[in-house]
């Protein structure tokens, strides 16, 4: 009776085990998406606030990329800069032509979104950043750019 007890109880404890460890309840997978997910806001409540903008640095940029968390980056330059190179995965939304009607065609309320433009000198981002937050998106602001993309070491790709 008590060798019945014993096995019973090893295998129900065996069963509960596999499947936490299946359903990714426990064990270090949980973890790393978690901290995936929460890597947008974390960089966000670190960010600097500027002209009602919230601006990231390029390691704040880098932290994010490499989360593998997803987020939408934007291109705020013109199509004709945009063809001729841009960040990787970046999609082109034109400052002039950035409206509500635009930004609800490619954006969802829901997304997180980083905008850029040429360089720190460049106003561009800054104002798409207040009018994509004044309709309601949760945007982040990489005001290095294009040329501190390019001087630390990051290729550009293009349409051409």
């Amino acid at each position: 009776m008590t060798t019945r007890v014993f096995a019973l109880t090893a295998v129900v404890m065996f069963v509960c085990v596999s499947a936490f460890a299946m359903c990714g309840v426990c064990g270090p997978g949980h973890e790393g998406n978690k901290e995936a997910k929460d890597m947008f806001s974390h960089v966000a409540g670190q960010a600097v606030v500027k002209d009602g903008v919230k601006e990231i640095t390029y390691d704040q940029f880098m932290a994010i990329r490499k989360s593998g968390e997803k987020y939408m980056l934007l291109d705020v330059l013109s199509p004709d800069s945009y063809d001729t190179g841009h960040i990787e995965g970046a999609m082109s939304l034109p400052l002039d032509t950035m409206n509500k009607m635009t930004a609800e065609k490619l954006l969802s309320k829901d997304s997180r979104i980083i905008v850029y433009c040429g360089s720190f000198q460049c106003t561009a981002s800054t104002q798409a950043a207040k009018k994509l937050s004044g309709l309601g998106y949760n945007v982040l602001d990489y005001k290095g750019g294009l040329k501190e993309w390019r001087e630390k070491g990051n290729k550009l790709v293009s349409e051409n």
